[in-house]
């Protein structure tokens, strides 16, 4: 399986931001394909990366489900058709893809769906050097186990002593629900000047994070975001872009340690 990154945090802190300039980034350092997975049913990944989700694993896992109540197919089991629907469902773009989970859009358990996409996604994922999902807030998904172990858990945090309590918080749940990982990442974005550094880096310590990564606020971001524009247009020289960058590449030579 690829190098594996599961980006996660509050509703509102700008985790999904994030996961796209982090894939934007190793794009450009040269390690497509990403598989980009957006988790989140209230995300829109694909918009910030440029492209369109015209089916969500929650849309075919209906369809699917509609499909063999009806005995439409025959010769092909329950899960080899979800597992069909849900390849068929994979947006690709020219150096990266993408699959959304969406939400379950009728009756039934969706864990089984969910599992499934986590199959799928061990099968296809060996055809990316790296893997960036994109959580809802919380760590559900992970403790769900879309994937059994990540290489890198980004926690993303909101500049205030709050936001970096509720990393605190997630750390711990992280713990409690037994979530493997290789490496961890505190992100604080949206900072404005330096007087969040001093409790980011104490949270940090604490929670033995690998790395604390300050994202300033900005406004170009900002403006792309209230267009509905994506983020992969942003100039090199955006100073978002370079600090995700200079994170990244670091990631990645420790990745290849």
């Amino acid at each position: 399986m690829g190098y594996t990154i599961a980006v996660t945090g509050k509703g509102g802190c700008g985790k999904t931001t994030i996961s796209g300039l982090m894939i934007s980034s190793l794009i450009r350092n040269g390690m497509a394909p990403v598989l980009a997975v957006d988790a989140d049913p209230n995300s829109c990944l694909d918009s910030v990366m440029g492209v369109t989700v015209h089916k969500s694993v929650g849309t075919v896992r209906e369809e699917a489900r509609k499909i063999a109540a009806a005995n439409e197919v025959t010769g092909v089991s329950k899960r080899e058709l979800l597992e069909l629907k849900i390849s068929e469902s994979l947006v690709e773009a020219e150096d990266f893809d993408l699959v959304a989970m969406g939400r379950s859009e009728g009756p039934g358990c969706y864990c089984y769906a969910n599992n499934v996409l986590g199959a799928v996604i061990r099968e296809i994922s060996d055809n990316y050097p790296y893997v960036v999902i994109d959580n809802e807030a919380g760590l559900e998904n992970l403790s769900r186990r879309i994937v059994k172990s990540v290489d890198l858990l980004v926690l993303v945090a909101e500049p205030s002593m709050n936001g970096l309590r509720t990393v605190a918080r997630l750390y711990d749940l992280a713990l409690e629900m037994g979530i493997e990982y290789r490496a961890l990442a505190v992100v604080v974005n949206r900072v404005r000047g330096d007087g969040v550094s001093a409790m980011a880096d104490e949270v940090a310590q604490k929670i033995k994070a690998d790395y604390t990564v300050m994202i300033p606020v900005d406004d170009e971001i900002a403006g792309y975001g209230e267009k509905g524009m994506s983020l992969r247009n942003l100039p090199v020289e955006n100073i978002v872009v370079r600090e995700v960058d200079r994170f990244m590449r670091t990631v990645m030579q420790r990745g290849e340690e």
